[in-house]
């Protein structure tokens, strides 16, 4: 049979089928400007980060922005993703995850392999001086919106709250927990928003009134401790219910999470026929090409007299 050329070849790599099907739990506190997201990865954590191989505070970071991507693109009203990237000149310089509002959810992270990295290593000490940015990505429609901060804080839940503050002029509060439990790597997140003017939920609530609720929510939000995020046997429901469970909290609908990375040979051919053939002869090796997927660790094979490419200058 004579092999598809590249830009028919619509064919994905062998990844993990799974899904969290329970993965967002959306939520509120009734007549507050309140509302939040709890986010649990479940074994799909274990999956996502097992990918590559990462120490453990690397490995950490990563689900950590995995799980603040999930929460935040839960927000999409719209086709598209929501991504957090991080650069920085610390051992991490680069750390990328991105979601679609259908909760695809991918990830990665570049290390210096010659800089060893403590096992109490933070965010901060690992990616260093540089920028955290947030994109939502409506499609090849439309224009990319991205908002772009200092990198600020200590550890990444406090970097997205810097952002928050600085980029969106919006109260948040962020938790975030990663770690390898008894039951494998597990990812978790709480991510609290006050509503801008109470979005119409506390119409007849002063300001005073508001910056009330939203303060005890806070301070009701502070009690979460890490195990609670990363315990499989806790629901959310519960979770939540023991945080504000005096606040008369209320649910939405759950949303789930899954392994979603998007790569295909039709995708990462097509991004090779744009090279000039000169470029693509100094990347052949033996006759072929590899392109090595970044979020899911394949890699491509492309025979050189496969791809056409464009004419040199």
């Amino acid at each position: 049979m004579t092999e598809l050329p590249a830009f028919l070849d619509s064919s994905r790599p062998d990844v993990p089928d799974l899904a969290v099907p329970r993965g967002v739990l959306p939520f509120y506190l009734p007549e507050k400007p309140v509302r939040g997201r709890v986010v649990r990865l479940g074994p799909l954590a274990a999956t996502l980060l097992s990918r590559h191989e990462h120490k453990p505070p690397v490995k950490a970071l990563l689900g950590e922005a995995l799980a603040l991507a999930a929460a935040l693109a839960s927000a999409l009203k719209f086709k598209g993703s929501f991504s957090v990237q991080a650069r920085g000149d610390g051992p991490v310089s680069m750390l990328v995850t991105d979601c679609t509002e259908a909760g695809a959810l991918r990830g990665y992270v570049r290390v210096d392999p010659e800089v060893e990295i403590p096992a109490t290593a933070n965010a901060g000490q690992m990616l260093g001086i540089g920028y955290l940015a947030f994109t939502v990505d409506q499609g090849m429609d439309r224009d990319p919106q991205q908002g772009i901060v200092a990198l600020e804080g200590g550890s990444l839940a406090r970097m997205a709250e810097y952002y928050f503050q600085h980029s969106e002029q919006l109260p948040a509060r962020v938790f975030l927990a990663a770690g390898e439990t008894p039951s494998g790597w597990r990812a978790s997140a709480l991510v609290l928003e006050r509503i801008a003017g109470a979005g119409g939920i506390a119409p007849d609530m002063s300001d005073e009134d508001q910056e009330e609720a939203w303060r005890t929510a806070c301070v009701l939000a502070d009690t979460l401790t890490r195990e609670e995020l990363l315990d499989d046997t806790l629901p959310p429901e519960r979770l939540l219910y023991r945080l504000f469970h005096g606040e008369g909290v209320a649910v939405g609908k759950p949303r789930p999470l899954s392994f979603g990375c998007r790569c295909s040979r039709q995708r990462l051919g097509g991004i090779l026929e744009g090279f000039p053939t000169d470029d693509l002869d100094h990347m052949a090796v033996d006759g072929d090409i590899v392109m090595t997927c970044e979020f899911c660790n394949f890699d491509f094979r492309f025979a050189r007299d496969a791809i056409t490419g464009r004419p040199g200058a």
